[in-house]
């Protein structure tokens, strides 16, 4: 089975670049990745959650999931069935 990670991001407009960084490097392993936020026609939230299907080596996965670990504002969790 193809691991699950879902990321919080708070704050997106500060954090969304780094994390996009980090998915782009590790851009091999992501085999779905789904994004949310709340926003309607009055406001647009700051904070978001992604959910990404990986596959591959898991020693990169995990460094991808320390990486984003390591940001402030960025909570990275692994989704276990």
């Amino acid at each position: 089975m193809n691991p699950i990670m879902a990321i919080k991001v708070n704050g997106r407009a500060a954090n969304a670049p780094v994390v996009q960084e980090i998915l782009t490097k590790y851009g091999c392993n992501i085999k779905t990745r789904v994004g949310f936020h709340e926003a309607n026609e009055d406001h647009c939230s700051m904070d978001g959650v992604l959910l990404l299907q990986l596959f591959g080596d898991p020693q990169e996965i995990e460094a991808m999931f320390n990486e984003l670990d390591k940001l402030e504002g960025v909570i990275p969790k692994f989704v276990e069935f």
